[in-house]
């Protein structure tokens, strides 16, 4: 096996890294590597806990696929134990457990987005379900028995818990022993994570440590702000980029995401060098917006596609222009009263809104335009015919009272 050298891995490898534990051994892990032709084996845990992925599931994936590229093997790790047990990461209270279906249903849907991604295809797929479902219970408290309690409650979320008083399940404190032990049973060269997940890779180190392995390089990634510029990006929290958004909803996303946080999304988010993204960001905001937006999209659905989703934008926001498809949602009767509809209400019933309550307070917001004219009243009453409702830059719908 040919590998570029060692200083060009380094520098692809260290591209929006966070954590790199630590550098020195991992260097010697890669002239090792170079040596012998052998790739070392980098290692990725995904529990497939939800259905979908976002843009920022996406940036360890990514990095996961630096490494495919510079020639070593990816180990894509199904969590398919794990995930019924939940991850405590970042968690408040504890996480309710999926059933084994549920997680079987959400790792078929996992696959094909990170396809999107990585070369799934040439990767080794593997599932913990494979050593944790042959162990006993003996073999588990083994698992725990060279750890202690005070370690465990080292870790951050555990510490903020124990100290307001939250409870916390014994499972949880399993689940980094778990994580570590998959590392033991991969003989993991790297790990990758997020930022929040650095105490489970270190817990890593330790085990493959006391089974007489290396122990493993850890790396982890920057968790990506979403949309609102605060919080992380969330599906729960509506600031997200989905993987499967169609293209002009992904271009369209992509404009909204704030001007301080372009060069996190650039780095993180695409495949721009360092020297394009410096030339973009001293442009401007805009035009570096757009190439951002176009970047993203083309990653998932194409060139062509995200050139259209480009031409529909600037027609629609530079040309007042409307979507080329937009959906027509017909009223039932049964929602009209004396045969009408209040436009508050057909902006729920049409899906722009999720419900009655936020439509009146998107209409007094003055956000919302009837016909192509702003709408002030949310009382005002919509009758048999058809309507364009318009919230915000991106939402459109045809609505048709009958």
């Amino acid at each position: 096996m040919t590998f570029p050298p060692i200083e060009e891995q380094l520098r692809v490898i260290r591209r929006g890294v966070a954590d790199l534990v630590d550098e020195k051994e991992l260097t010697k892990r890669l002239e090792e590597s170079m040596a012998s032709g052998k790739p070392l084996r980098v290692k990725l845990g995904i529990d497939p806990s939800s259905p979908d992925i976002h843009l920022g599931h996406t940036v360890v994936l990514r990095k996961l696929r630096d490494f495919q590229r510079l020639g070593h093997t990816p180990i894509v790790l199904w969590g398919t134990s794990t995930a019924m047990l939940g991850d405590p990461t970042g968690k408040n209270k504890t996480r309710p457990t999926l059933t084994r279906e549920q997680v079987r249903e959400n790792q078929r849907t996992y696959i094909e987005q990170v396809g999107s991604v990585l070369d799934i295809d040439s990767a080794e797929q593997r599932e913990n379900g494979e050593w944790f479902e042959k162990m006993s219970f003996m073999d588990c408290v083994k698992l725990t028995a060279g750890y202690t309690v005070a370690r465990i409650l080292e870790r951050d979320s555990f510490e903020k818990r124990y100290k307001a008083g939250e409870p916390i399940s014994v499972h949880e404190m399993v689940y980094p022993l778990m994580q570590g032990h998959d590392s033991v049973e991969l003989e993991a060269d790297v790990e990758l994570g997020g930022t929040d997940q650095l105490f489970n890779l270190m817990v890593g180190r330790e085990l493959q440590r006391r089974e007489g392995q290396k122990p493993q390089i850890c790396i982890t990634m920057p968790i990506l702000v979403g949309l609102d510029g605060t919080e992380k990006m969330s599906k729960s929290l509506g600031n997200y980029i989905g993987v499967r958004d169609e293209a002009r909803d992904m271009f369209g996303k992509c404009m909204s995401v704030p001007d301080e946080l372009m060069r996190n999304y650039f780095t993180l988010a695409t495949d721009a060098t360092d020297e394009r993204i410096e030339e973009l960001l001293v442009g401007h905001p805009r035009t570096a917006k757009v190439e951002l937006a176009r970047m993203v999209t083309a990653g998932y659905h194409g060139d062509e596609a995200a050139a259209n989703a480009v031409a529909e934008f600037d027609r629609m926001f530079k040309q007042g222009g409307l979507p080329d498809e937009i959906e027509v949602v017909e009223i039932s009767a049964d929602k009209l009263r004396d045969g009408a509809i209040t436009v508050a209400a057909a902006l729920a019933e049409s899906g722009i809104c999720k419900s009655n309550s936020e439509g009146r307070r998107l209409v007094t917001g003055g956000g919302v335009k009837l016909d192509g004219e702003s709408v002030k009243d949310p009382v005002q009453l919509l009758t048999a015919g058809e309507y364009l409702l318009q919230s915000g830059k991106r939402k459109f719908a045809k609505v048709r009272v009958p």
